[in-house]
């Protein structure tokens, strides 16, 4: 009896773990591998963005993202002070035609860009990016970071993530391997290779160097505020240490003597 119990229990264990299997492989198959964790040196209480990396990140979104994704939510004049001089972001921005208008004569017309203008869309409209894509529409890129879960570790995940399709893995044509995308297919081809570019600081372009830099800059797009934040937020700390200090110093001097005094009534007869 003891040996069926001991085989029943056995068996029971094999179908727990096949069946905990099962539903772990299903799971990161419809939602992606989960990616790893990385050390980014913003993520810190009082770190803040690697600038240098925002500036490079920038370059790689300019060279190699922006042909399909846009950045909506992002105007040149963000970029002065965070990772270019005002001359240097003014010069960009005069590189792109905004079309503008109507002038006098009620016609639309074409000028350079200047600081207040937002990045240009790399399309006229969703159904022109679908078309362009064979059906995908990419994502605008600007909150990416926080539009999905883990943002920056899976965005770097992804963009370094590409691999052959195991065995037994079948991927449709036009769509590429990765498993840390959901479905584990993308449409997306790979992007970044080593020496795709060349940046303007020397800096080796390889596959985790451009990956590390554009994850930067999308975070910093995604909250640009966060560095302001974390300095506010040490102020109001120290601020409030100071106030605790004296509430302290309030309750042990001047409240612990009306706390402990006694009261004695002295009746007289």
């Amino acid at each position: 009896m003891k040996a069926l119990r001991a085989f029943a229990l056995l068996g029971a264990g094999v179908s727990g773990l096949l069946s905990f299997t099962t539903i772990t492989s299903a799971d990161e198959a419809e939602h992606g591998l989960e990616c790893p964790s990385y050390p980014w040196p913003h993520k810190g209480i009082l770190s803040s963005y690697d600038h240098a990396s925002i500036r490079r990140g920038h370059q790689v979104y300019q060279q190699v993202c922006a042909s399909c994704h846009s950045m909506s939510l992002i105007s040149y004049r963000d970029l002065v002070g965070v990772a270019y001089t005002e001359e240097e972001t003014k010069a960009m921005a005069a590189e792109i035609e905004v079309v503008d208008g109507p002038n006098d004569e009620g016609e639309m017309f074409t000028r350079p860009g200047k600081l207040s203008d937002r990045f240009p869309q790399p399309y006229a409209n969703e159904q022109a990016a679908r078309f362009a894509n064979g059906g995908a529409y990419p994502p605008d890129l600007s909150l990416i970071t926080k539009a999905r879960h883990n943002g920056q570790n899976y965005v770097f995940a992804l963009l370094t993530g590409y691999r052959d399709p195991p065995a037994g893995v079948s991927i449709r044509e036009g769509l590429h391997y990765n498993p840390y995308f959901p479905g584990g297919a993308i449409a997306m081809p790979k992007m970044l290779i080593d020496g795709a570019l060349e940046y303007e600081d020397g800096t080796p372009a390889t596959e985790a160097q451009m990956g590390k830099d554009v994850v930067s800059f999308l975070s910093w797009a995604a909250e640009p505020e966060m560095e302001e934040r974390k300095l506010m937020g040490f102020k109001w700390i120290f601020l409030l240490s100071l106030a605790l200090l004296q509430a302290a110093y309030y309750r042990r001097m001047r409240w612990s003597v009306l706390k402990s005094r006694k009261l004695v009534l002295d009746v007289v007869n």
